[in-house]
């Protein structure tokens, strides 16, 4: 288990100035911006035992947060 927040930023470094270009042009992208930093946040509130979480809930937010960076990627991606 990792105690590293997993930065959009650090995932995607090559695209740090296209999320900047999105977050302001697209609402879509930058709900999903927010949306993914208020999930990555949580889990590491719950991995660090800030906000412990069961088990279940913590793949059910890892899945989110997958999700999550998934979409924001595809987006990155067609927009490159």
């Amino acid at each position: 288990m990792s105690n590293t927040p997993h930065e959009l930023a650090e995932e995607f470094p090559e695209y740090v100035a296209k999320m900047h270009d999105l977050k302001v042009s697209d609402a879509h992208f930058a709900k999903l911006f927010e949306e993914y930093h208020e999930v990555n946040r949580a889990i590491h509130r719950a991995e660090t035992n800030i906000e412990p979480v069961g088990d279940v809930h913590m793949e059910t937010m890892r899945k989110t947060r997958m999700a999550l960076k998934d979409k924001i990627y595809g987006m990155l991606s067609k927009a490159a």
